[in-house]
């Protein structure tokens, strides 16, 4: 566990280029394979281009750790609500915090805009229990994909 804190104190979130479509598309491959598998669902070509059509570098950030390529996410304004989408860490950085701490700070924007983030995530995904953690709840779910919805949270008193 001392070696997730370390990884902790040394990430960062810079804007996206087009230039990391491709990185990105290799992360999803990676990070998707077992739920996919386990849906019947996993197709190598289909999955990389899935996320080649829907990348638009203006809405997504990438996540370094010690300056090193290792997520990313997207959060695309939608009617009255944004949509997060394509928030994918490398396995070697997951379960250390780093996904807790950049969800953390895209929902306190959220909150601050007064509007819902919507997801939707794979059924049997780990990365559901993350999203009930912070607020999360099922909107609607069909065999594939289980479709989420968070309010914004009251704005905050300020302490006396």
């Amino acid at each position: 566990m001392g070696d997730s804190v370390a990884i902790m104190a040394d990430w960062r979130t810079r804007p996206a280029s087009d230039a990391d479509v491709d990185a990105v598309a290799e992360l999803r491959a990676v990070v998707l394979r077992g739920d996919l598998e386990r849906l019947g669902r996993y197709d190598a070509r289909r999955v990389r281009q899935r996320l080649r059509d829907g990348f638009d570098a203006a809405h997504t950030r990438v996540i370094e750790v010690d300056g090193a390529f290792a997520g990313c996410v997207a959060l695309r304004p939608a009617e009255g609500a944004r949509w997060l989408e394509h928030f994918y860490l490398a396995p070697h950085v997951q379960g250390g915090g780093i996904g807790s701490a950049v969800l953390r700070e895209l929902l306190e924007r959220c909150d601050r805009d007064g509007v819902p983030v919507r997801l939707n995530v794979l059924q049997g995904s780990a990365a559901r229990r993350l999203y009930r953690r912070h607020g999360f709840l099922v909107e609607s779910e069909d065999p594939v994909d289980v479709f989420m919805v968070r309010p914004p949270a009251p704005p905050r008193l300020p302490s006396r």
